[in-house]
């Protein structure tokens, strides 16, 4: 294929990955029903600029207000920003949702910058393919769309961009890993990820590369600490002593629990799940994966080495995926949500797949990656694929061996296109429940009694969309079994008497 060829695919492949991102994206922000588990987050920026502080409406806390609520795991890296942005005059909602969308940009961003630094711009290409693949729309907790006010994609950007700048700016790493935890608390398991890269950035050998090791990684770790250590210390002034343990308290039990009571899940249940969250079928997932993870091995033995960035990208992503899907697959006290582990799936997964195209590179040109001083990928004079980056080896590889190559690259490439055309439909498609507009018009005349009634409180009957109403009506949410919630009207479906007022199919009932 001539090189005027592969550019012209290459700019109308990344036009197509681009307006497919765009779609959904729009989709995600404007369209797309706000759901409970946004509507819940929303409570704090709201609260927070009533001057009520960084504080919940409690919902899940016996419906009080409740400052620095454990139940809350998205942070203050998400909900800061989202309280900026309402407060210049956005709409709530789509102030709310550009923020976890801003985050979505900089994680395809980063993806690219590391696609291209491992293997060029093909592999830049894959890795912001591969997000679009993963599918989160289905689950009963789901992440219906990089807008969404949630915490998951803003964690996995932050995690990509410590991997960004950890080769020169290993404090700024460790400080991004922390924004990451602040972003949301699952993050933490990111943390062995590091560990490994930073170790496999250290020079020399054996012990001096252990102590080497700990030298560069001091500082990366306190910066890791210093976003949870000024939350936490804004909590302790905000609640004195007693209530900061009592906050500690909620924040293990949390954590513990995983917020949730249900039947225990089993290891089998939660791969099964993994394997069908994403936008192809669950056979080509497997095929995917197994032929991505040959083309890595079979590229490491063929170039028998690897420069000491590309090893720190690999033993990191690597690390990742296996710490998040290990955690969540064994932890039988969390349900199956794919938006548990999906920090690490966004953050690693693509990582991953440009390695795919970096061994399939190793065995068709057998470019030998041993001298750690020859340009990275990304430096490539033609910027195309990064064939030039390293020099080659005088034997060329079998025939046979090129076109198992090629051919592994055309699965990997014609499954996520697969994946990509999928979600890209989806993304553009109206869907056939609730849309954000249908829930404003809902909500509509239920605010005006709100306001008319001057109602500070509503009960959502039961959990899921009533409490997005509450929310969009304008009142403070609680739930309608809270003791705090006794008296208090409630907005639901069905009265047993004349409703309040009503909006679509809620209504708003008198206090039984």
């Amino acid at each position: 294929m001539s090189h005027t060829v592969r550019r012209v695919l290459f700019w109308a492949l990344l036009t197509a990955v681009v307006v497919a991102h765009v779609g959904v994206a729009l989709q995600s922000l404007l369209v797309l029903r706000f759901w409970e588990d946004e509507a819940f987050n929303l409570t704090v920026p709201l609260n927070l600029l009533d001057g009520l502080g960084y504080t919940s409406d409690g919902a899940l806390s016996g419906s009080t207000l409740t400052p620095f609520d454990p139940r809350i795991s998205t942070g203050p890296s998400v909900l800061l920003p989202a309280a900026a942005f309402i407060g210049i005059g956005i709409d709530p909602v789509i102030g709310a949702r550009l923020v976890p969308l801003l985050y979505w940009v900089l994680l395809l961003v980063g993806l690219w910058v590391l696609g291209r630094r491992i293997a060029g711009t093909w592999a830049g290409l894959l890795a912001i393919a591969v997000p679009l693949v993963f599918d989160t729309i289905g689950a009963p907790s789901p992440i219906q769309g990089p807008a969404d006010f949630l915490g998951e994609i803003p964690a996995a950007a932050l995690i990509v961009w410590a991997l960004v700048v950890l080769p020169k700016r290993a404090w700024l790493a460790g400080l991004l890993v922390g924004l990451a935890v602040q972003a949301k608390l699952i993050a933490l398991l990111a943390l062995p990820a590091f560990a490994v890269a930073v170790w496999a950035l250290a020079p020399g050998t054996g012990w001096a590369r252990i102590g080497a090791t700990f030298r560069r990684g001091w500082l990366p770790l306190v910066m890791a600490g210093v976003p949870t250590l000024l939350v936490e210390l804004a909590a302790l002034i905000a609640l004195g002593p007693a209530g900061f343990l009592d906050h500690l308290r909620g924040v293990k039990a949390f954590l513990l629990s995983g917020g949730q009571e249900q039947e225990p899940t089993t290891v089998v249940q939660k791969l099964t799940w993994f394997v069908d969250s994403w936008h192809m079928p669950g056979w080509a997932v497997v095929l995917t994966g197994l032929v991505a993870v040959a083309l890595i091995v079979a590229g490491l033995v063929r170039a028998r080495g690897i420069d000491r960035g590309r090893l720190a990208l690999l033993l990191a992503a690597s690390v990742g995926i296996a710490v998040f899907l290990g955690w969540w697959s064994t932890a039988a006290h969390t349900p199956l949500w794919i938006r548990h582990p999906a920090p690490g799936i966004f953050a690693f997964t693509p990582i991953l797949a440009a390695f795919a195209i970096w061994g399939a590179q190793a065995l068709w040109s057998a470019r030998d990656d041993r001298s750690s001083g020859a340009a990275p990928a990304e430096d490539a004079p033609d910027g195309d694929d990064g064939d030039d980056a390293h020099p080659v080896t005088a034997r060329r590889p079998h025939p046979a061996v090129r076109v198992v190559a090629a051919l592994a690259v055309v699965l990997i490439a014609g499954s996520t296109a697969y994946g990509v055309v999928q979600h890209g439909v989806i993304g553009v498609t109206p869907p056939t429940v609730q849309t954000l507009q249908t829930q404003r018009e809902s909500a509509a005349p239920l605010k005006e009694w709100v306001e008319a009634n001057d109602s500070e409180w509503l009960a959502a009957q039961p959990w899921g969309a009533a409490v997005s109403m509450v929310v969009l009506s304008g009142a403070h949410l609680g739930l309608f079994d809270a003791e705090a919630m006794r008296g208090v009207p409630r907005l639901t479906f069905q009265c047993g008497t004349e409703p309040l007022a009503q909006g679509g199919p809620y209504v708003i009932c008198a206090a039984p």
